[in-house]
């Protein structure tokens, strides 16, 4: 039987039904599983199925083949997988084999992934296009070469085999960058519980502590919600909040330090990601409170241009002008504004884009750009809303009180037809909010 995905059998049903609508009768689609990956000796980490894969089926286990062949009269949707085996799964948990394959996900046929080798090369002969996800698993990229070979070696026997290789991405990537309403559900119950754990970690905070214990604090309410990180939780005291990407999460947290938070649960496969700078004693000092006034505008900037229509890029561009605006204001930047943008001065304090789209994946599929161009909102589509200014504790350019800083504030905002939708909507942002939060703990 099926463990809840939140999505309906027929759902996923759908979805492959669309995918092979996209790829046309001729076509051959093959999806593999991720492989599991050794973290040390015989143990592993966390298995996490491969996004598309599960996108199209629900199903969670490793060592699985999806091959949809559109039109194909004994059945389009087809799964290899592991067969039950009670000893193993003893040891391992159970197995959905074959049979669970097409009885609770919904397949038309599934075989051993043993007979992999023996089955596809016949599923491969008469179509003319392979749609597949080249270049992501080198073992798994030579196997199919061998298999295309194995039908190339027939053709005097009148084999035709394909002459066409695509990449999945152009036509999988546009369809989960459209999330349903079902996907959406899914994605407010993992920003639900990402909010609570950022407000543990609010409510947790005292100087003298450390780092990792608030990322504790984090994801310990991640799997009280029956959810898991979505990616390495980034907890970044003082001048360790300048760096983008940190992870050590093991400097202590001193009495006057900001405290930025980066984390997000995944629930069911669907990811959060939600990022606040808080002060660790309750209350933001004078140079803090201005740096973290001007991204909480620079983000209701642009949160402004979330809406249909509105090309992507028009957030990042709003958010940059404001960025800008502000640090000559306050002095770290000199120049005429136009020019600071142009020529990317503010780039100093503020290196990434304002966001990025978020689903299964938390940097989720989907163009930016089409013919060149900023695509235009549409609903259905979820990203991150995430600007932040970092000035290094070694900045001698700037006077010492301003040096050591980084805030980042970031929510997740799914367009709909009349605007947007802030999915992480609640948790305190504004400066007042976040000290008035902190003062009831």
């Amino acid at each position: 039987m099926r463990a809840s995905t939140g999505i309906p059998a027929q759902g996923y049903a759908r979805r492959r039904r669309q995918l092979m609508r996209m790829a046309g009768d001729d076509a051959i689609l093959v999806l593999p599983s991720s492989p599991e990956r050794v973290r040390s000796r015989d143990t592993h980490y966390p298995y996490r199925q491969d996004s598309d894969l599960w996108y199209l089926t629900g199903f969670a286990e490793p060592e699985a083949v999806l091959v949809l062949v559109p039109g194909r009269r004994h059945g389009e949707a087809l799964l290899f997988c592991r067969e039950r085996d009670p000893e193993r799964e003893g040891w391992d948990g159970p197995r959905a084999g074959p049979e669970g394959a097409v009885e609770s996900f919904g397949m038309d046929d599934a075989y051993p992934i043993d007979d992999l080798d023996d089955i596809l090369p016949g599923l491969l002969e008469g179509r003319t296009r392979v749609y597949y996800h080249f270049g992501r698993d080198t073992e798994f990229d030579l196997k199919l070469i061998g298999w295309l070979n194995r039908v190339r070696a027939q053709v005097r026997l009148g084999a035709q085999p394909p002459h066409e290789f695509l990449e999945l991405g152009h036509l999988l990537d546009e369809l989960r960058l459209f999330k349903s309403r079902d996907e959406l559900k899914l994605m407010r119950r993992a920003a639900k519980i990402s909010v609570q754990a950022h407000e543990a970690a609010m409510r947790a905070v005292r100087p003298g502590m450390f780092e990792y214990e608030l990322q504790a604090e984090l994801e310990r309410v991640f799997r009280a919600g029956d959810a898991q990180p979505a990616y390495e939780s980034i907890v970044g005291a003082g001048a360790n909040a300048c760096v983008l990407h940190y992870r050590a999460n093991r400097g202590q947290v001193r009495d006057g330090d900001l405290v930025l938070v980066d984390a997000g649960a995944e629930y069911r496969g669907y990811a959060a990601d939600i990022t606040r700078t808080f002060p660790a004693n309750g209350r933001f000092s004078r140079e803090q409170r201005a740096l973290h006034d001007l991204v909480c505008a620079a983000q209701s900037a642009a949160l402004a241009q979330a809406r249909p229509g509105v090309a992507y890029e028009a957030g990042h561009d709003a958010a940059v002008a404001t960025l800008a605006e502000g640090l000559l204001r306050l002095g770290l930047l000199k120049g005429r504004l136009e020019k600071v943008i142009a020529d990317g001065q503010y780039k100093r304090y503020y290196r990434h884009k304002t966001g990025h789209w978020l689903g299964l994946d938390v940097h989720d599929v989907g163009d930016y750009r089409i013919d060149g161009e900023s695509r235009l909102l549409e609903p259905g589509m979820v990203f991150t809303i995430e600007p932040g200014l970092y000035v290094p504790a070694d900045d001698t350019t700037v006077p010492a009180r301003w040096r050591g800083i980084g805030i980042r504030i970031e929510d997740d905002v799914a367009i709909t037809a009349e605007g947007h939708e802030v999915l992480t909507d609640g948790l305190a942002r504004g400066a007042d909010e976040i000290e008035a939060f902190m003062a009831a703990r």
